[in-house]
C-alpha cells in the first residue's frame, strides 16, 4: 500500500507538471540552477522521469524505487539549497501553484526528508524481505524439478 501511494504521488506530480511546462520551466528557473537554454528539454525531462519512475513503482519494477530514490534524495539538496540562499520561491513539487513561500520550501523539504528517511529504506526492506522469503520456495521448486 505505502509503494502504491509514493508510485501515484510521482505519477500525479509528473502529470501535473507535464500538463504545464511553462510553468514548471519557469518554477525552474527560479532556483537558477539550470541554464535558460536548457529549461524546455528539463522542463519536459524530469516530470516525465517522474512519471516513468511513479509507472515502475506501481508495478512493483526495482528501477523505480531506484529512479524514485534518486529524484527524492536530489530534491531534497534542491529544497535545502532553496532554503539555505533565502529563496522565497515555489517549491515546484506538483504545481506551479501549491506552495509559494519559503515556508512552502520548509514543508516540501520536511516532506521528502521524511519520505528518503523513512517511506524509501521501509520499501527497500520489504522488497528484502520477500524475496529472502521467495528464495526457499524458489530453492524447493528446483530440487523438485
Amino acid at each position: 500500500m505505502i509503494r502504491i501511494g509514493l508510485a501515484l504521488m510521482f505519477l500525479y506530480g509528473g502529470a501535473l507538471k507535464l500538463m504545464d511546462p511553462k510553468a514548471f520551466a519557469r518554477v525552474i528557473s527560479a532556483y537558477g540552477l539550470v541554464p535558460e537554454m536548457l529549461l524546455p528539454v528539463v522542463a519536459v525531462a524530469l516530470p516525465l522521469l517522474e512519471t516513468l519512475a511513479g509507472l515502475a513503482l506501481l508495478f512493483d519494477r526495482r528501477e523505480g524505487l531506484a529512479v524514485i530514490s534518486a529524484l527524492l534524495l536530489s530534491f531534497v539538496a534542491i529544497l535545502g539549497y532553496g532554503i539555505f540562499i533565502d529563496l522565497d520561491v515555489d517549491c515546484g513539487c506538483f504545481s506551479a501553484d501549491d506552495l509559494t513561500t519559503r515556508q512552502g520550501l520548509r514543508h516540501a523539504l520536511y516532506r521528502d526528508l521524511f519520505l528518503v528517511g523513512v517511506v524509501v529504506p521501509f520499501l527497500y526492506l520489504s522488497r528484502w524481505l520477500r524475496s529472502r522469503k521467495s528464495e526457499p520456495e524458489k530453492n524447493q521448486a528446483e530440487t523438485t524439478l
